[in-house]
């Protein structure tokens, strides 16, 4: 009996230490790193945005945005989705901070995942105006900004005055609000939205690195709407996830020719509120990874998903071209990042994994020099040309 007490004492002993020192660990991280930098995003529902995140720990400021605070006043906004927020890079290398490195001027980033024009619009709207801003650049991502702009109007009954179809039942929350994962995926998601000490250990760097190595090297083995590009001789090792984009950027199907529509129709609305507040309003189009990587994808028969790779990319080129004629034909300034990211190809612009088209922290800098260079060339609206000129840069 005396064994067995000193043995459940000593079980008890050494579970209570286990936790002591996870908690010391967890602690110790949360003095040095920034939550936002590794913790995984804790979105709610909400009726006009789809969704709102749910602040954990320091890193995000009051108005639930990636940015330390809140602050009276700014001098660039940057509105935009995931890849305007910086998935797969710390804060501070998205591209919005990296613009305000590159031209000295202060940025507050008002971005999250998930969401498209109809977000950046009433963003602009409800928020960005009171920063005072001289500058507002809105981040269009061309994978899936049409496709959001057509589920959030038809989705949610706030934008209903945007609708030009009859009313459908169309399901807005790619955000998953409703999944009921099992308990497992339950805990490891907590765990992603609260641990450091679980990120560091279980998708930290090294780690990471080398199960991404994994995947990519095995991509189309792996998952079936997946595939690689590995061109040693060129240092491109990448996986390309083209199924879910093409669906999205389809340019004959009625949705996205909707979600087009629309999206034209709230950067209009952007843009002209800006001007008459004398804001200077400017878009940073983001192209896909497949459009990035096009020269050496496009008519690649030894690849597999190859057909999809090819209408992907036709697609894309067919959806730019409009994008570009409503900009010019509106007076919007832009600024297209392609050329750049396609000039830098082989300096490892995207995340080390075949589950995530993010850019890394390599991939936020092309395209923030492309922005920054565009902000630096550019004086205020008001003082080199007479209002409604709509002087452009492609």
């Amino acid at each position: 009996m005396r064994r067995i007490k000193r043995t459940l004492v000593n079980i008890a002993l050494l579970l209570g230490s286990s936790a002591l020192a996870l908690l010391l660990c967890e602690l110790g991280c949360r003095m040095f790193l920034n939550p936002a930098d590794y913790l995984s995003q804790d979105p709610v529902p909400d009726p006009i945005l789809g969704a709102v995140l749910k602040v954990h720990g320091s890193g995000y400021d009051a108005w639930g945005f990636r940015n330390p605070k809140v602050p009276s006043s700014v001098d660039i906004v940057a509105i935009g989705d995931s890849h305007t927020f910086g998935n797969c890079a710390k804060m501070d290398e998205s591209w919005p901070y990296v613009v305000g490195r590159l031209t000295g001027k202060s940025v507050y980033n008002m971005a999250l995942g998930g969401y498209g024009p109809n977000q950046y619009d009433y963003l602009l709207k409800t928020k960005a105006l009171s920063l005072k801003p001289k500058m507002i650049i809105c981040g269009l991502y061309m994978g899936d900004d049409f496709e959001n702009a057509y589920k959030i109007t038809y989705g949610l009954d706030y934008w209903s005055y945007l609708r030009e179809h009859p009313a459908e039942k169309v399901d807005f929350d790619i955000w998953e609000h409703s999944a009921a994962p099992t308990w497992d995926k339950r805990v490891r998601s907590w765990l992603s939205r609260h641990s450091l000490v679980y990120k560091l250990v279980f998708h930290g760097s090294l780690l990471a690195q080398f199960k991404g190595d994994v995947q990519i090297q095995n991509a189309s083995r792996l998952y079936d709407s997946a595939t690689a590009l590995i061109l040693k001789d060129k240092n491109i090792c990448e996986a390309f996830l083209p199924k879910g984009i093409l669906n999205r950027l389809d340019q004959t199907n009625p949705g996205v020719q909707e979600g087009m529509r629309i999206t034209f129709k709230l950067l209009d609305e952007m843009n002209q509120t800006c001007r008459a507040k004398n804001i200077e309003f400017v878009v940073a189009v983001i192209p896909t990874k497949e459009a990035v990587f096009a020269d050496y994808l496009e008519r690649n028969s030894n690849l597999p998903l190859s057909d999809v790779l090819d209408q992907l990319i036709a697609n894309e080129r067919v959806a730019r071209e409009k994008v570009f004629q409503f900009f010019n034909e509106s007076g919007i300034r832009y600024v297209d990042t392609l050329p750049a990211l396609k000039r830098t190809v082989e300096h490892e612009l995207y995340a080390r994994t075949a589950q995530d088209i993010h850019p890394n922290k390599n991939g936020y800098r092309v395209i923030a020099e492309s922005v920054a260079a565009d902000v630096r060339n550019h004086r205020s609206t008001a003082e080199n040309v007479p209002a409604g000129s709509g002087v452009l840069h492609h």
